[in-house]
């Protein structure tokens, strides 16, 4: 396991197609920022997206992938500036077909990721609120792309199987990319390629409910006390004990938000005693027991969707 495999499948994305579209100029779309993690690519044509203005938009054509974050809403058009629709009406204005092979047509994918979580929430916080990405030769993420392309032209049977995959491959070649060679990358993932800390952070992943301590993580890593201490504070700005509760903290805020586990078992699993000192530490770090923290988190996102609605119903773009 290393840590980019822990945070993407804890951070349980699932990837959704809701739209392939074919539309002849002019035509616009505007999507809304609940929205956690879109995906466009332009499969035939052009197209350009943009956030707040215009004047920052960016091309889409073939061969390139966009990922655009949650936040504000954002736009795709013929042109910059576009007249942009709701998706009830972009679907009702381009409901005709028009031929793929139309040379003014524009043939483009909309998908969309949903997380869990906090450790979702650290890795989406770490992206740029939109990323393009243009493969190299090379690069495996160009024969993604153009797998992803081919799929499109026809339907064809299980197909909606063949493009979640795609889409699986295409987010975790996104997100490795932007991370390698971005200076914002987070903490966890640079000193996850530091030898003097790569062991230490693994193991601290795999076996959050271990009673770990410095001398033992410092041996870990072959480094004394004081060096491995140092070093861990340097590159993830926080004492190695602090990172351990962090980190048990933000899998105790999965479990209580999902109710999979139990408080006993919650504290279990992240290496305390018994619940009566779960309850104490997460009390200590958030203010409020488990389960009033759990409650509040319910109530929230019950009235999160009573406002913007869940998942692909406010997209109105699902097949």
């Amino acid at each position: 396991m290393d840590l980019l495999y822990d945070h993407l499948v804890r951070a349980r994305a699932t990837g959704a197609v809701f739209a392939r579209t074919v539309a002849k100029p002019p035509w616009g779309l505007r999507l809304g920022g609940s929205i956690q993690l879109a995906v466009h690519t332009v499969v035939r044509g052009r197209g350009w997206l943009w956030l707040d203005t215009p004047d920052s938009a960016v091309e889409l054509f073939p061969g390139t992938v966009t990922l655009v974050r949650g936040g504000p809403d954002h736009y795709i058009g013929h042109e910059p500036g576009a007249d942009c629709l709701e998706p009830p009406e972009f679907r009702a204005r381009h409901a005709k077909a028009v031929p793929v092979d139309d040379p003014n047509a524009t043939v483009f994918l909309c998908g969309a990721y949903q997380f869990s979580g906090d450790v979702a929430s650290g890795l989406l916080g770490a992206l740029p609120p939109i990323m393009t990405l243009s493969a190299a030769v090379d690069d495996p993420l160009r024969d993604v792309i153009t797998l992803l392309s081919r799929e499109l032209v026809h339907t064809e049977p299980a197909q909606q199987i063949v493009l979640d995959r795609l889409l699986d491959l295409l987010l975790v070649l996104a997100i490795r990319s932007d991370f390698r060679r971005s200076a914002t990358a987070p903490r966890w993932y640079r000193a996850s390629a530091d030898p003097r800390l790569s062991a230490a952070l693994q193991a601290v992943h795999e076996s959050a409910a271990h009673p770990w301590t410095v001398p033992e993580l410092a041996a870990i890593s072959g480094l004394s006390r004081a060096a491995f201490a140092r070093a861990f504070r340097d590159a993830l700005g926080q004492a190695p004990m602090q990172y351990l509760t962090e980190w048990r903290m933000t899998l105790a805020r999965d479990h209580l938000r999902t109710g999979d586990l139990s408080s006993a078992r919650i504290a279990d699993a992240i290496g305390y005693g018994s619940p009566f000192a779960f309850a104490a530490a997460f009390r200590r770090h958030h203010g409020a027991p488990p389960g009033t923290w759990r409650e509040r988190e319910r109530a929230a996102a019950a009235s999160r969707i009573l406002v913007h609605g869940s998942g692909n119903a406010t997209t109105g773009l699902d097949e």
